[in-house]
C-alpha cells in the first residue's frame, strides 16, 4: 500500500490520530510526505483497529470526507 499524506483529503483535520502519523510523523516533518507499507502491516494494522488498539487507517484521496466506517472504539 502506498500511503501518501500530501493526497489525502482527511489532512490536516485527521492527523491528530491517524496511524500513519505513528509511523511517518506528522505531516510537514521531515520525511513524512509518503511511505510504502507492506501488506502484511496493512492487514496487522486493520486487526489492531478492529480489536479497538488504534484508530483505523482513514486516509481519503479525492471526494468529499465521509464518516469513519471503522470499527467503534470505546472510550474511558
Amino acid at each position: 500500500m502506498n500511503i501518501d499524506c500530501e493526497q489525502c483529503t482527511a489532512a490536516p483535520l485527521a492527523c491528530g490520530d491517524c496511524v500513519v502519523s505513528v509511523l511517518l510523523g506528522l505531516p510537514g516533518s521531515v520525511g513524512s510526505s509518503s511511505a510504502v507499507i507492506a501488506d502484511e502491516h496493512v492487514a496487522a494494522m486493520a486487526v489492531l483497529a478492529q480489536s479497538g488498539l488504534i484508530p483505523p487507517l482513514r486516509l481519503i484521496t479525492g471526494g468529499a470526507l465521509t464518516p469513519n466506517s471503522g470499527a467503534k472504539r470505546r472510550a474511558g
